[in-house]
């Protein structure tokens, strides 16, 4: 997937690691979700130091609600839930339902390897590194 000009999504975006190598690589810009106050700071921090904070968006947001009250369409999307998460399927049919992805994009979730979305809709492919599972939906074949 070409990033440059991307719009991007980081949900549970903890200190963004995701959402700014994105950012690295020429995406036009990154939204930020997540509820815990070190990891806004520090994602605050962190667009300051890279002198990108005019395309950075840090929400303080419950990930479930601000999917529920989101209007945007994104490009990528990067969730990386708590393991001990019990609603991907939720997520995933969530973020789809809501029209968050689009029509060309990409959402990439990082879970366990005991769970399986294959037979999910927009399923594409997953890759697993050890206990690591990360699984790509897409609209279309990309």
């Amino acid at each position: 997937m070409d990033i440059v000009g991307a719009k991007v999504l980081d949900l549970f975006a903890g200190f963004g690691s995701l959402g700014y190598e994105a950012l690295s690589r020429g995406a036009a810009d990154v939204c930020f979700v997540d509820r815990s106050m070190h990891a806004l700071k520090s994602l605050r921090d962190t667009a300051a130091a890279l002198g990108v904070t005019s395309g950075v968006r840090i929400l303080n947001k419950d990930v479930v609600s601000f999917i529920k009250s989101a209007n945007d369409t994104y490009d990528l999307v990067f969730c990386d839930p708590p393991y001990n998460w019990r609603d991907y399927k939720g997520l995933i049919r969530g973020i789809f339902g809501r029209g968050l992805i689009a029509e060309e994009g990409l959402l990439i979730i990082e879970h366990s390897n005991r769970f399986s979305f294959e037979k999910e809709p927009y399923f594409f492919f997953n890759k697993d590194y050890g206990m690591t599972r990360v699984t790509f939906f897409s609209r279309t074949s990309v």
